[in-house]
């Protein structure tokens, strides 16, 4: 992880601080005289060497202190411990609440494969993956909120119990959008299990088929599952980007559109870094499970 980590911090200081221009002409604006940029530039940090500037990266990183967004002049730290608030409530409920619907949907589509029912899944899980994001999103807001009023059309609470109301739309837009991909995914797994040859050495022993797909099919599934679960977690911790925009969420999403939008390098760096960060430690937690799961995995 130690490699890995040092590869993406080497990686994103090149990419904003050599290949991204000069922020301080963006933000100088088209008048400003030679003497203002240089100010500009010696403000930001930039008239500092390379090798400084990348050693003050890896020190922000390692102390978790990024220091300020250019634009808002606000802790970075601090943006991102308001903003995770909000995202975790937007993706989390959806998140555990999806993986075990969409789980239970694939397994009765696998038990009773090649009938109605298993084609009538395909069809829509096909169906509602074809359709952008972009226009379940529109459609839901305009449709649901604005014509029919029943879901506020924007906002957010600050309140525990008041930013409910506006969650209301945005979770349903979330286990919708889920639904096509997940269920295709895990049907998929699943599948591929029945035909392995424990599966008939347990059916030839008299097992019952609930106990054939729950004991045998499903936990030898896991190990895909697990990884399909695991790759999805960083997305919840940072939120959803389009959704949070819409429905005006103050969450990681928003706040990273915002960055690009005001090239604001510094809240895009750190954010880079801890998705980063947040994927190889999840992967890890993903390889011990792996080993919980399967006691033919051993950790070494």
């Amino acid at each position: 992880m130690i490699p890995i980590l040092f590869g993406i911090t080497l990686l994103t200081f090149f990419l904003f601080n050599i290949f991204g221009g000069d922020p301080a002409l963006r933000f100088a604006g088209r008048h400003a005289t030679p003497e203002m940029i240089q100010n500009l530039r010696a403000e930001l940090g930039l008239n500092r060497s390379l090798p400084e500037q990348y050693l003050f990266f890896v020190k922000q990183i390692v102390t978790f202190d990024y220091g300020r967004s250019w634009a808002t002049k606000q802790t970075i730290s601090t943006m991102i411990n308001d903003g995770i608030s909000a995202s975790l409530c937007l993706t989390l409920p959806v998140y555990f609440f999806s993986i075990i619907f969409c789980i239970g949907l694939a397994l009765l589509a696998v038990f009773y494969r090649t009938s109605l029912f298993d084609k009538a899944t395909m069809i829509t899980c096909l169906g509602l993956l074809s359709i952008s994001s972009l226009v379940y999103i529109i459609v839901f807001q305009y449709g649901l909120a604005y014509k029919f009023g029943l879901f506020p059309i924007s906002g957010w609470d600050p309140d525990w119990f008041g930013r409910w109301q506006y969650l209301l739309l945005p979770w349903l837009i979330l286990f919708v959008l889920n639904l096509g991909p997940s269920i295709l995914i895990y049907r998929s797994v699943i599948i591929d299990e029945v035909f392995q040859d424990y599966v008939r050495t347990a059916r030839a022993k008299g097992l019952s088929q609930y106990a054939v797909f729950t004991k045998h099919i499903l936990k030898n599934a896991m190990i895909p599952i697990i990884t399909i679960v695991v790759i999805e977690l960083p997305f919840v911790i940072t939120g959803t980007f389009l959704v949070e925009h819409f429905f005006s969420i103050p969450g990681l999403g928003g706040l990273l559109i915002k960055a690009f939008q005001d090239s604001d390098f510094p809240v895009i760096k750190a954010m880079t870094v801890i998705i980063s960060i947040l994927y190889m430690i999840l992967n890890l937690f993903a390889d011990v499970f792996y080993a919980a799961v399967d006691p033919r995995i051993k950790l070494s």
